[in-house]
């Protein structure tokens, strides 16, 4: 059963199977989470845990095994406990588990704590290593919001704007869903992403990283209408979406696909955080609707 959370100007929902926010509407009745639609994509707003993005060969070598792992980890099909929630709040957690233990090698506790704001909501991971070994990890989120928001809007009606006017490039994956190496193409102009569907269906996934922003817009260009995302202390950000499909997934990430080129080794992944035993590290992202 899902877990109702309300203030005075929103209402949300979130689900214990993958521990997931599915529902943040406002009081006039508009929804900002994509619903899902296998025509397009079921998922709504998953968790990416121990990875994010794809393995080489679906396979990671840890402590000299190899172990297999679906792309962005086991977390988003695993049953979350609820363990805290108030009324505009609530807390699930996710353990070690024989099924986990067979792709991931660690015992962990990873809690995820959904808040509901004055218009917004924010979402909070914690991750704690119970375990006498260090505990590697990617981690990351892969919220799709509604796009376009009204009848009548197109998708290339909205921009990407984020807070500070600078130009980057996405990294590029191959068919197989691994980062090429040295694959970039200039996409970031001035702070500013146009979007398109021929963009996606080119490059399937926007991918930026070592950015000077820390908050990234999706906004109408001319009602100004949409949500900004504060996506600070992760060093990733992506954006996804399906041609003709009516969102766009807005992804913090600490962690990412295998490149082509590197070990294998887990522990060599790019942007993996690392804990000691009984250490524990919290990581937090805010969604802020705009001109709700």
């Amino acid at each position: 059963m899902n877990l109702s959370l309300a203030t005075p100007s929103l209402t949300a929902s979130v689900r214990p199977q993958g521990g997931e926010l599915v529902s943040l509407k406002t009081a006039s009745g508009t929804e900002y989470i994509w619903q899902g639609d296998p025509a397009f994509w079921s998922g709504q707003n998953p968790i990416l845990f121990p990875i994010v993005g794809s393995l080489k060969d679906g396979k990671t070598d840890i402590g000299g095994r190899t172990f297999a792992m679906g792309r962005h980890g086991f977390a988003r099909q695993s049953e979350f406990t609820p363990v805290d929630q108030g009324g505009d709040f609530a807390v699930l957690e996710l353990r070690e588990s024989p099924e986990t233990l067979d792709q991931f090698p660690f015992p962990f506790v990873l809690q995820v704590r959904h808040q509901l704001l004055a218009n917004g909501f924010s979402t909070t991971f914690a991750v704690e290593n119970p375990g006498q070994a260090p505990l590697p990890f990617c981690i990351g989120a892969h919220t799709a919001i509604r796009c376009p928001l009204f009848p009548g809007e197109r998708f290339e009606d909205y921009e990407l704007l984020f807070d500070q006017p600078e130009d980057g490039d996405t990294l590029l994956l191959t068919p197989q869903g691994l980062l090429r190496g040295g694959g970039r193409e200039p996409m970031l102009h001035g702070g500013t992403v146009t979007l398109d569907y021929q963009t996606f269906q080119r490059l399937d996934t926007l991918i930026f990283q070592g950015l000077r922003s820390h908050r990234v817009s999706l906004r109408h260009k001319t009602a100004g209408h949409g949500v900004s995302l504060d996506f600070q202390g992760f060093p990733m950000i992506a954006f996804w979406t399906k041609p003709g499909a009516p969102f766009l997934c807005m992804e913090p990430w600490h962690g990412c696909a295998a490149y082509t080129g590197e070990t294998g080794r887990f522990q060599d992944k790019p942007h993996v955080l690392t804990l000691a035993p009984d250490e524990w590290k919290e990581l937090s992202f805010t969604f802020t609707l705009l001109n709700a």
